[in-house]
Parts: structure tokens; sequence; C-alpha cells
């Protein structure tokens, strides 16, 4: 974080980064000083309402967050910006997103959270987008121009009021995230009561194990002995307010359709009452930890790994077939993750592996037989990315054995690579 007397002095000349939170009511033209080196601009958790057309200056600028403030209009000036390629404006009061807002270079636009009904058909015309976050919106339908998006890879439109499946998005070669629950097409009168559900005073939370955009998961304990679950486990209380992802009432209802598999996170209860949302399930053994991290803002949509992890071919091949089992479970339920990531995918030293983060899944068995196709071939894909990940970290003696050359030449084959 940066201070507003930092910049005004002079101090933070030649930086890349820049990133004031000072409750700003404009954009302060000191940070014109930095054109010749600044590359990311974040003004996040301001008051800010329009942004200068002097910031075509920044010449360098490719990155810039807005979230939290008070934009009602996404601004026209950023449209002009020669290499701007993110954007991310989630929680303002966007209603409006004109043509000309959007940079030629765009590959990745957030804006989650706002008060947008349409978007323009220039959406669709921007060759290099490859990620798209429209949760939380007021969106009734998509621009027809976004079947044009052949790189787009990752989509978010939960929580919006779309009548009907944006087929143009389902036929797009490289699209393998996609979440879009929570809109009248994609609504279900399926009630789910595949565990019980339980009072939340019948636990005691303890530590925090981790948290994501849709809640957190905390170890807990019973206040009384339970004879049907362990002595301890893991509680996810939701957040009650929409996610990046979506509505966190679809996101277990998801999980509860997805029921039992060796491989995922076992829900035990729910827990539904007072506005108080969660779910308890298994506590994962703690030799478990991550197979993969986030992707950074260069890789986009594809994970990372730790500098010099590395893995041998048999625990790629056994990942893999365990991962695929996964699949098809969670398709033969008809529920799409939406979000099958090495980061979500946890695994011990014998090569077994526990996936979770529900957070994007979408029931989808109220669609068309075709629909229904299509969502399965675009999830595949994201699993083929998965497999592609593990192998560019696989132990370099390992690349030409036969166990490699048999799962690349699996991906090679299939047209959906």
């Amino acid at each position: 974080m940066h201070t507003l007397s930092q910049l005004k002095s002079g101090e933070l000349a030649g930086i890349k980064r820049l990133k004031i939170s000072e409750n700003l009511t404009s954009l302060p033209l000191e940070v014109l000083s930095l054109a010749d080196s600044l590359e990311i601009l974040d003004l996040s958790d301001n008051q800010l309402n329009t942004l200068p057309d002097e910031l075509i200056n920044l010449k360098k600028l490719r990155i810039i967050f807005a979230s939290n403030n008070q934009f009602s209009v996404l601004p026209e000036v950023l449209g002009r910006c020669e290499n701007l390629e993110m954007i991310g404006f989630k929680s303002n009061q966007i209603n409006q997103v004109p043509a000309h807002s959007l940079p030629e270079k765009l590959r990745w636009l957030i804006l989650t959270d706002n008060c947008i009904e349409t978007l323009p058909d220039t959406l669709g015309e921007r060759p290099r987008l490859q990620k798209l976050a429209l949760a939380g919106n007021k969106l009734t339908s998509l621009p027809l121009t976004l079947s044009q998006a052949h790189n787009l890879e990752l989509v978010r439109i939960s929580a919006n009021n779309l009548t009907q499946c944006p087929d143009q998005l389902l036929n797009l070669p490289k699209l393998a995230w996609f979440a879009f629950s929570g809109n009248p097409f994609s609504c279900s009168e399926l009630s789910i009561a595949s565990v019980p559900t339980l009072p939340y005073a019948s636990f005691r939370l303890h530590n925090v194990l981790g948290q994501g955009a849709s809640g957190v998961i905390s170890r807990a304990t019973w206040r009384q002995k339970q004879k049907d679950f362990p002595d301890e486990v893991a509680v996810k209380v939701f957040k009650g307010s929409v996610t990046s992802d979506g509505y966190p009432e679809d996101e277990l209802q998801a999980c509860l359709k997805t029921g039992d598999h060796k491989n995922i996170v076992s829900s035990l209860a729910q827990v539904n009452e007072n506005g108080y949302l969660a779910l308890i399930m298994s506590l994962i053994p703690e030799h478990f930890k991550n197979l993969g991290l986030p992707p950074t803002f260069d890789t986009c949509t594809r994970d990372t790994f730790p500098v010099g992890f590395s893995l041998s071919i048999e625990a790629i091949a056994k990942i893999v077939s365990q991962m695929t089992d996964v699949f098809e479970h969670l398709h033969s339920n008809h529920v799409c993750h939406g979000d099958l990531y090495a980061h979500n995918t946890l695994f011990d030293a014998n090569a077994n592996i526990i996936f979770g983060d529900f957070g994007a899944a979408t029931m989808y068995h109220m669609l068309n037989n075709t629909q229904q196709r299509l969502i399965k071939n675009i999830e595949r894909r994201a699993l083929h990315y998965f497999i592609q990940d593990l192998l560019s970290i696989c132990q370099e003696q390992d690349r030409e054995s036969e166990i490699f050359n048999t799962i690349e030449q699996q991906l090679n084959t299939n047209n959906l690579r």
C-alpha cells in the first residue's frame, strides 16, 4: 500500500505497481508522473466515480483495479489505453458499460457485483479475451458476438437474470471453467436432503482452516457426543451475499447433489437457520497439502506450481486416474464443478487426492440434452488442462517414459485440446 504523500513527494518515481486507498474522490494527477514505469494501478476501496482522460498517458498501464468505489459507468477512457489488458471494477454500482470502454487488448474483465443489465457487442470483438467475471449483476442476456471470443477460457455469469442458456458460449473452443448457477434458466425445484440438517448450536468452531470467496472453513467439535459423526469435523460457514462465483445456497445444493465419492470432500450435514448457512464436512487429514497454486496475472487462467516442484510420472498417472473418476462422478450427477484446478485439489505422499471447493459449481439437469453434452465437454477441457499442467511438472527423467507418452498422446488425439 502506498500513500498520497509518497506519490506527491516523488518518492514513488519508477515504480511499476501503485496501490492507494485514501477515500479518493478523484485520481491524483501526480500518477501521470509514473507514465514511464507504471504497469499496475490499484485504486480499490476509494470513493471514485470517474477517471480523467489523462489516464491514456500511462502508456505502460496493463492492469487497473477499482473495486469498491462509486462508479455507475465503466469509464470510456479505459478503451483508449493502448496496452490495458486487465480491468477489475468489482462491487461498484455500474449499470452502463459503453461500447468504447473496452480496450482492444482486453484479456481479463472483472465486473462482479454490479448492476449491469446489458453488455455491448464489442465485448465479443476483443480477440484476446480469456477471462470474464460477471456474477452478481442483472444481466438478462449476453451479446451474441461472444460466439467470436475464441480465446475465452473462464466465464462466471452466476447470480444474474438470464432466462435462457447462453448457447453462444457452449461451443467456444477453449472454454473450460464455466459457472452459471443462480439464473432463471438454471434454477431448479429440486430439493436435496442427502444429509441431515442440524442446528448451529450443536457444534463449537475453533481455528480457521481456510477461506475463500464464499465462506470460511473452521475446525469444529460437538457440544455433545454425536454417534453418527466423527468427534472433529470441518464446518464451512457461508457468507450471506453473492460472491465472485455466485450464491452460497447454490454451492451448498451442488455439494449435496454431488453425493459421496472417495476423492471428494465428504458432506456430513448442513445448517440452514436464521440466516446461518453452513456445510459440515469430514476433516481432511493434516498430511494432505495443495497440489497447485492459483493462476497469476500472467498465466490468467492456468494454474502455477512452487518453483522446483515436480512429480514422478507414476504419481501423475495416479492423480489423473482419480481426477478422471471424480469428473465422471460429478457429471453422472449433472454437476459442473466450474473450477476444476490443481489448486482446488489436495494430495498426499502416495498421490491420493481429495477434491473440493464447490463455489463455482452448477447443477445442470434442467438443460436439454444437447446443452448437457456441451457443458460436460467444457469441463472435460478443464480436466485436460489439469492433465497438461501436471505433465509440465513431470520429473525430467520420466519425460521419455511410456506412461508419459501415453498420457500425452491421449491429449493430442482428443479434439477438445
